[in-house]
């Protein structure tokens, strides 16, 4: 695969790092419009499959039935980060959803967030499944099963009911047939599935577009869905965080996952992004994706500007010394 360099960071002058990767982005007749690399290059969603994996509970109307908060019912969708906020809203929904923490298939952990994980190993607080930054979302998968009548035990694999679901709901979405999606396991044990750049691109324009759906219940569920997490965006990462600072902007549906990639739509333009950044990193994500709005002419100046805050270009030490820059080295190509 040929790299195509994404930003480079230096220091005096020097390079120290560069980041490669992919950039594809889809307009709403499904055609890519602008792109950087090869938009077929299989990529697993990794978390940011999350919104795609919590539709089943809106479909089935957990929300409502439960009479769960809309700031309770966004943690399905997330990555929290361990906040006390994240906590307080974890635990009131297993007082209210038929889940008991030890069936979490995710493993006992910190929290993601430094500060929260400090306080905790400074009170002797022992790791809790809870406390995994996927809970939410495993929480949803046990209430779906109740829900629907699947069994509870192996939720978490490829070949359970709720997986081949969540599965034929991700080939809708994406346009690829469930033949043609490789799978492996995510970090919480999950199954993770990979599909073409393009085609996670097109995925989260129908999140941000869902009268693209023809299945008026899956549109349904999608719109309820992505106004939550426009309503709640700290619940879904955390605050000073980029998908919370993107989905402020009711305009962007947006969620990263592990190992670089990050997917947004726009909803007044209607376009779908994806990206992967080739070594991994989260860091340059407010960089990559700061350029992507601002070469494409977003109108949200104020989104951009929070994104660029978050990630300055002006590299400080830890003295408050300037010594080094972050420079995005791309321009998108105009299919």
């Amino acid at each position: 695969m040929y790299l195509i360099p994404l930003v480079e960071e230096t220091r005096a002058g020097l390079t120290e790092n560069v980041h490669t990767g992919i950039i594809c982005g889809v307009n709403e007749r499904l055609e890519t419009t602008y792109h950087l690399g090869s938009q077929d290059h299989y990529t697993y969603y990794r978390s940011a499959s999350k919104p795609l994996q919590a539709i089943p509970v809106f479909l089935a109307n957990i929300v409502t039935k439960y009479s769960l908060t809309t700031e309770e019912a966004a943690l399905f969708t997330a990555s929290h980060r361990g906040e006390d906020y994240h906590i307080a809203a974890l635990e009131t929904m297993l007082q209210k959803l038929p889940v008991d923490e030890e069936e979490l298939f995710c493993p006992p952990s910190y929290p993601l967030n430094t500060k929260p994980k400090e306080d905790m190993l400074r009170k002797g607080i022992e790791k809790r499944r809870l406390f995994h930054n996927c809970s939410g979302k495993h929480i949803g998968f046990i209430t779906v099963c109740r829900e629907l009548g699947y069994p509870v035990e192996g939720y978490w694999k490829v070949s359970h009911p709720l997986q081949q679901q969540i599965l034929k709901i991700i080939s809708t979405l994406s346009e690829v047939p469930v033949s043609e999606i490789k799978s492996g396991l995510d970090g919480c044990g999950v199954p993770v599935f990979a599909i073409p750049l393009k085609n996670m691109a097109i995925s989260y324009l129908k999140l941000a577009c869902p009268n693209l759906i023809e299945d008026q219940q899956l549109q349904k569920a999608i719109t309820e869905m992505t106004a939550i997490m426009n309503t709640h965006p700290n619940m879904v990462a955390s605050h000073q965080f980029i998908c919370s600072i993107l989905l402020q902007d009711d305009n962007i549906v947006a969620k990263g996952g592990a190992q670089g990639v990050y997917c947004f739509g726009l909803k007044k333009e209607k376009f779908g992004f994806a990206l992967k950044v080739l070594n991994g990193s989260e860091d340059v994500w407010p960089n990559i994706v700061a350029s992507i709005l601002e070469q494409i002419g977003y109108y949200n100046s104020e989104t951009i500007t929070r994104l660029r805050e978050l990630k300055p270009s002006i590299v400080k030490n830890d003295a408050g010394f300037e010594v080094g820059r972050v420079n995005e080295t791309f321009t998108l190509s105009k299919a």
